[in-house]
């Protein structure tokens, strides 16, 4: 190439590298989760299209299911503090909690990189944490797309978008119709912040130090929970489920309810996690949080009173649901019982 030849890697875009990245995934893929009964086809990542054979799935009148969902500006909290290798968990954990408020297994996953410059050391740490996510999922992560974009993103900066698919039976789908009157309302704990709230948190960060301790607890992956729900969809446990993101507790759990159904909520009987405490002590007000975080909520059941106790079975000591509410019928949407105890 001549001295002042123009060139695409000179504009900012290195083909070469991006080549190396598909090569590294390819590698991890085929190392990837155990085989479902429905499995990606071989040697698929790097080409046009990724294909997934359904075929063996022994699924009754099968519904497909698809979510897409990103992380937010968790992302820039990740570039300040050098830690790449879960934030991959938290994009799959995004979308494959969306899927199982449906009931939908999920089958594969794919993932959307953009960069303003790619950083191969950079990327694999990401992508470590991708493939941990559909590991925890038993998904499989069977194509996406690393885009890089100079003068779009600066030289350090990047951002992550996630696509996931997953299959249900017909009559397995939760769905708002399932919901009845006397349904209890579950709370399963979160872990931390999850992915919501984080131009918030960022917000409060600049105007306090914070404890290395405090950096881990924030950069927190958001809690998959997949496995143990999906034990309960297979065992007829459940009417619906709300997966407690952007909005809060109140909000989300609406979307799953039906209309002239109330929920009833005690707020107070919520178990406010260390890390929303903080935060609340930073002049939040008690709306203000309610509305942007999970605030130690990750994710509910609304569930038959006489399943209550064989739900709670299924869960590890640190998530066990617990009652919070009920619903009942009315044309009043929400009836908060109680505060929420800071």
């Amino acid at each position: 190439m001549k001295k002042n030849e123009n060139s695409y890697k000179k504009s900012g875009v290195n083909i070469s590298l991006a080549n190396k990245l598909v090569k590294h995934i390819s590698k991890l893929s085929n190392k990837d989760v155990k085989k479902t009964k429905g499995s990606p086809k071989k040697d698929i990542i790097g080409g046009f299209g990724s294909l997934f054979d359904i075929s063996n799935l022994k699924i009754k009148d099968p519904v497909i299911v698809s979510c897409t969902d990103g992380v937010g500006t968790k992302i820039d909290l990740a570039n300040k503090y050098k830690k790449f290798d879960t934030i991959g968990i938290d994009l799959v954990a995004m979308c494959v909690n969306d899927l199982i408020v449906q009931g939908a297994k999920p089958l594969f996953f794919l993932d959307y990189i953009a960069v303003g410059k790619l950083d191969l050391k950079k990327a694999k740490k990401i992508l470590k944490g991708i493939f941990k996510g559909c590991k925890i999922s038993e998904c499989k992560l069977i194509g996406g797309e690393t885009a890089e974009m100079p003068d779009i993103y600066a030289k350090d900066k990047f951002d992550l978008a996630g696509f996931s698919v997953g299959i249900v039976s017909k009559k397995k789908i939760l769905e708002k119709k399932n919901v009845k009157k006397g349904d209890i309302i579950l709370a399963i704990p979160s872990n931390g912040i999850h992915s919501n709230g984080y131009s918030l948190v960022r917000s409060i960060l600049k105007k306090n130090k914070i404890s290395n301790k405090l950096k881990k607890e924030i950069l927190k992956p958001t809690k998959i929970y997949s496995k143990e729900v999906l034990k309960l969809i297979d065992r007829n446990l459940i009417s619906a489920a709300a997966h407690i993101t952007g909005g809060g507790l109140i909000e989300n759990l609406l979307r799953s309810v039906p209309k002239n159904f109330t929920l009833n909520i005690d707020l107070s009987k919520i178990k406010i996690i260390k890390i929303f405490k903080w935060l609340k002590s930073k002049n939040i007000s008690n709306q203000e949080m309610m509305r942007t975080f999970n605030c130690g909520v990750g994710f509910c059941l609304i569930v038959p009173k006489k399943n209550v106790f064989k739900i709670k079975k299924f869960f590890p000591h640190n998530f066990i649901p617990y009652e919070i509410g009920y619903i009942s019928k009315n044309n009043k949407k929400v009836n908060l019982l109680n505060q929420l105890k800071w």
